[in-house]
């Protein structure tokens, strides 16, 4: 039954990150900073899959998901304008600058914003369902500690 879990929350996040990769590249919705950001902790949470050999790799798998969850309330929080986003998500410096140097930034700045919902199903958005899933992935990590 351990393995069985294990092999659940690996797969939950393979999951999740071959999702945001198919919305990217198939259907062509370009991530924000933050997509990216959460996607990073889950490649840490496949590490867990050292969790089939040695049970300590179960808690790398956990902290992973947990992160990206983290990161996903937060992402929802900018997205609903509970707090500000960070600085990766709006514009750069542009005192001094050169009128040919500003529009040279703003060409090659990102047009995602983190603000910005481009995605919604149930009233939630793609950072909101990373979240919830993520977190549920941490806790099968850590229901398999406790099946050992």
């Amino acid at each position: 039954m351990q393995r069985a879990v294990q092999v659940l929350a690996l797969a939950g996040s393979a999951g999740l990150l071959l999702g945001a990769l198919a919305f990217e590249h198939i259907g062509g919705m370009a991530p924000c900073p933050l997509c990216i950001w959460q996607r990073w902790p889950h490649l840490v949470a496949l590490l867990g899959a050292g969790a089939l050999v040695w049970w300590p790799f179960a808690l790398v798998g956990a902290g992973g998901a947990a992160t990206s969850g983290g990161i996903g309330v937060y992402h929802t929080g900018v997205e609903r304008g509970w707090w500000d986003s960070p600085a990766s998500c709006a514009a750069g410096n542009v005192s001094g600058l050169s009128s040919e140097e500003l529009l040279a930034q703003i060409m090659a700045a990102p047009v995602v914003r983190c603000d910005e919902v481009p995605w919604e199903m149930l009233g939630l958005s793609m950072a909101s369902w990373n979240a919830v899933a993520s977190f549920g992935i941490a806790a099968l990590w850590l229901a398999s500690l406790r099946l050992s």
